[in-house]
C-alpha cells in the first residue's frame, strides 16, 4: 500500500542509540540456547514449534531493566532477534536430521554443526537481497504478524502506562489459557467433532491464544482465504476420497485401506501432497513478482563485489545491510565448503541444486512468513517438495543407490534450515523496520545467535535419540519419519505424482480466478485447525473496525501480540519442563472437546471486550 509520506520508525533514523552492546548479545546467546532446547524436544514430540521472538522481548525488557538502567528498546531488539535464531534453527534441523538417523546414517555431532551452522548462514545471506522489496516496498501489504506483535510488545514498553497494561493484559491471560490447557490438562486446546453424514470427516479447532492473536494482525481477508483452503480440503477433498473409496482399496502413500482412515489420515497421508502442489505453484507465482528485483540485486552484487571497499555514506543508518560483496563471497564460499568438506556426501550437481532451490524458496518462505507469521511457514511442504525434486532428477538419473538418498536428505537438511532461518531473519527485520534498527547490526547479530545453538543442537540430538528413539511413541519425530519414507519412495520410483500434480492444476485455477493463491494453498496444507482460529481473530479485528472506537483497531493489536506473547512464553516453559519430565505432554484432559471450543469462545469475548475499550484495562 503506497503512502504519500515515508515510512516513520519508532526511532528516527538519525538518531543514534545503544543497539548491538555486550549486555544484549549475552542475553539473547543466552536466551537462543533455552528456546533451542526446549523447541528442539518439542518439534520432534508434536511437529511444531514456538516462535521465540516474542517472548524473548518480553524477557528481555524485564531481565536488562532488573540490572541496568536507561536501556534502549534497540538493545531489546537485538537480544530478541538474537534469540529467535535458536527456535529458528531448531525448526530447520528437526524436519530433517532425524531422517538421517531414522534411515541409520551415521551421524555425528560435528556434521550436525557443519550443516546448521552453513545452511544458517546461507539463509540468513539469500534474505538480505530480499529486504528492500519485502520489507520496505511491501509494507502495509505483508503484515508480517510476529514481527509486527514483537515491535508492538517493544514499544508497549516505551509509550503510557495504558498501552502496556493493554499488552500486560494480553500476557496474562494467554499464558493462563496455555497453562490451563498445556500445565493442567484442565481442557484439551483441540476441539474435534466428527461430522458422521459428512463420511465421517472433521471440524477441527485449536484453541489457542497466540493463534487468535495471529488472526487478528493479519486481518479477516487473509484469514478468511486460509479457511476456504481449509475447508476444500477437509470438507470436499477428503469427504470425496472416502466416498468413492473402493472397499479394500490402498493407494499410496497410504497402507491401510482407505475407508478403514479416519478424517486426519487421509488429510496426512493424500490432502497434504495436493497442497504441497498448490503451495508450488503459489510460490513460484509471487516469486515472478520480483524477478526484476532479483536482478538488480545481482547486477548490484556484481558490481559492489569489483567496487572499492570503501563504506556508501549516502545510506541512512537504517537503510544499511550488511555489504552486498559479502553476501556472495560468503555464499560462493559456503558452498565451496560443503562440496570440498569430507563426509558431507554432496557431489557439485547437489551443491549447484542446494544454491538454486535455497534461493528460491527462501523467497517464497519470506513472502509466507510475512502472510501468515512464522509458526504457520509449510517448512516442511517446501522439504518435502525439495526432496521430489532432487529424487526424481537422481532417479532419472540412475542414481538409485542408498548413498543417494543419504545425499539428498542431507542437501534438503541445508535447505530447510535456509528456509527458516530466513523466515526468522524477515520478521526480526520487520520488527526492526517498525522500531528503526539498524538492519547490518541485526543481520550480524543473527549469524552472532545462530553460532552457538548450532553447536548444542547435535548433543541435543544424539541424547534425545539414545534416550527416546527417534520415531518411537515416545519422540515420533512426525516430518522427519515422513520424510524418510517419501525419500525411499522417490528413490524407488513410488511418488504420489497424481496428487501433487492436481494441487498445481488448483493452481493454476486460482490464479484464473485471481484469487489469494498463497493463503489459500497454505490453508489447504495446514491442519484445519490452525485455519479456523486464525479466521475467529480475523473475524474480531472486522467487528472491532465496524464498531470503530478511537484507538480500538491499535488496542486489539497490543492485546493479540499479548496473547501470543504470554501464550508463546508459557508454552516455552512448558517444553523445558517437559524435557526435565516434569510435565506430561500426554496426560488426558479432564474436559471433553465441547469445554475446549466454550473456553475458546469465552477468550475470544474476552479479547473482543477489551479492544473496544482501550482505556479501561488498569494493572492488574
Amino acid at each position: 500500500m503506497e503512502t504519500s509520506k515515508p515510512f516513520q520508525p519508532f526511532i528516527a533514523a538519525g538518531k543514534k542509540v545503544p543497539e548491538l552492546t555486550t549486555r544484549a548479545i549475552v542475553l539473547g546467546v543466552i536466551l537462543g540456547i533455552i528456546f533451542n532446547v526446549g523447541n528442539t524436544y518439542l518439534g520432534l514430540k508434536v511437529g511444531m514449534t514456538i516462535s521465540a521472538s516474542i517472548p524473548a522481548a518480553v524477557l528481555s525488557m524485564a531481565i536488562l531493566r532488573i540490572f541496568f538502567k536507561d536501556v534502549s528498546i534497540l538493545e531489546n531488539n537485538i537480544v530478541q532477534t538474537i534469540a529467535s535464531v535458536g527456535e529458528g534453527l531448531a525448526a530447520g534441523i528437526i524436519f530433517t536430521i532425524p531422517a538421517l538417523f531414522l534411515l541409520g546414517a551415521q551421524i555425528s555431532n560435528t556434521k550436525i554443526f557443519i550443516l546448521s551452522f552453513l545452511g544458517g548462514v546461507l539463509g540468513i545471506l539469500f534474505m538480505i537481497p530480499m529486504r528492500r522489496y519485502i520489507i520496505i516496498k511491501e509494507h502495509g501489504v505483508l503484515p508480517f504478524p510476529e514481527g509486527t506483535a514483537c515491535a508492538e510488545i517493544l514499544k508497549a514498553g516505551t509509550k503510557q502506562l495504558q498501552h502496556a497494561f493493554m499488552a500486560l493484559w494480553g500476557i496474562v491471560i494467554g499464558a493462563v489459557y496455555k497453562l490451563c490447557t498445556g500445565a493442567f490438562h484442565l481442557w484439551s486446546d483441540l476441539a474435534t467433532f466428527v461430522i458422521g453424514p459428512f463420511e465421517d470427516t472433521q471440524f477441527r479447532l485449536e484453541g489457542s491464544p497466540s493463534l487468535l492473536g495471529v488472526g487478528y494482525i493479519i486481518g479477516l481477508e487473509i484469514s478468511a482465504v486460509m479457511l476456504a483452503g481449509g475447508a476444500i480440503g477437509w470438507w470436499v477433498f477428503i469427504p470425496m476420497i472416502k466416498l468413492y473409496a473402493a472397499p479394500g482399496m490402498i493407494v499410496f502413500p497410504g497402507t491401510v485401506p482407505i475407508q478403514e482412515m479416519d478424517a486426519v489420515q487421509i488429510w496426512a497421508s493424500y490432502v497434504r501432497y495436493i497442497g504441497i502442489g498448490t503451495v508450488a505453484v503459489g510460490g513460484i507465482y509471487n516469486l515472478i513478482g520480483i524477478f526484476p528485483m532479483i536482478g538488480r540485486t545481482f547486477h548490484i552484487g556484481i558490481k559492489e563485489l569489483f567496487s572499492s571497499f570503501e563504506k556508501d555514506t549516502s545510506l541512512l543508518r537504517t537503510d544499511t545491510d550488511i555489504s552486498m560483496r559479502w553476501l556472495i563471497i560468503g555464499s560462493v564460499g559456503i558452498t565451496l565448503l560443503l562440496w570440498l568438506i569430507p563426509g558431507l556426501n554432496m557431489n557439485l550437481f547437489t551443491i549447484v541444486l542446494l544454491v538454486i532451490l535455497g534461493y528460491f524458496f527462501v523467497a517464497v518462505t519470506s513472502i509466507t512468513v510475512g502472510l501468515v507469521g512464522s509458526s504457520s511457514n509449510p517448512a516442511s511442504g517446501m522439504v518435502l517438495t525439495t526432496l521430489l525434486i532432487t529424487g526424481s532428477l537422481f532417479a532419472a538419473l540412475g542414481w538409485t543407490e542408498r548413498i543417494y538418498l543419504i545425499m539428498a536428505i542431507t542437501m534438503g537438511a541445508v535447505v530447510t534450515v535456509a528456509i527458516c532461518l530466513a523466515a526468522t531473519t524477515s520478521q526480526d527485520l520487520k520488527t526492526g523496520f517498525l522500531l528503526g534498527a539498524t538492519p547490518r547490526k541485526q543481520q550480524i547479530a543473527e549469524i552472532i545467535g545462530l553460532l552457538f545453538p548450532s553447536l548444542i543442537i547435535g548433543f541435543v540430538l544424539i541424547l534425545l535419540n539414545n534416550v527416546y528413539v527417534f520415531g518411537s511413541t515416545a519422540l515420533p519425530a512426525p516430518q522427519a519419519s515422513l520424510l524418510a519414507v517419501i525419500g525411499q519412495g522417490v528413490i524407488q520410483h513410488q511418488l504420489p505424482t497424481t496428487l501433487v500434480l492436481l494441487g498445481v492444476v488448483l493452481g493454476f485455477v486460482l490464479i484464473l480466478l485471481r484469487t489469494r493463491i498463497l493463503p489459500f494453498a497454505i490453508g489447504l496444507y495446514l491442519p484445519l485447525e490452525i485455519s479456523t482460529p486464525l479466521v475467529v481473530g480475523g473475524l474480531v479485528r472486522y467487528l472491532v473496525k465496524r464498531f470503530h472506537k478511537p484507538e480500538s483497531e491499535q488496542a486489539g493489536v497490543l492485546i493479540g501480540s499479548g496473547l501470543v506473547a504470554g501464550d508463546a512464553c508459557i508454552g516455552v516453559i512448558i517444553a523445558l519442563l517437559t524435557v526435565l519430565g516434569i510435565i506430561s505432554p500426554d496426560a488426558p484432559s479432564l474436559l471433553g472437546p465441547i469445554f475446549s471450543l466454550g473456553f475458546f469462545l469465552l477468550l475470544t469475548l474476552l479479547f473482543s471486550w477489551f479492544s473496544l475499550r482501550p482505556s479501561e484495562p488498569k494493572l492488574p
